[in-house]
């Protein structure tokens, strides 16, 4: 049996999946800290998503599949 991610979606199966998860969840929670005026949670998120998506960008570079 699969374990399945808080929010119901399957866990990713690689370091890049991963990143790319990371990278969409994380990218929602900031909007939603935008919406309620929390800077300081928004730009942390902001920056895991950079950080998420940097990943997953050399992944598919060809530069390795971890982080």
């Amino acid at each position: 049996m699969q374990r399945r991610a808080s929010v119901g979606a399957p866990l990713p199966e690689s370091p890049t999946a991963a990143a790319i998860y990371i990278g969409t969840l994380a990218e929602e929670l900031s909007q939603i800290a935008q919406r309620h005026g929390l800077d300081s949670l928004r730009y942390i998120l902001d920056m895991a998503r950079l950080e998420a998506d940097q990943i997953a960008k050399s992944a598919a570079d060809g530069n390795g599949d971890a982080a």
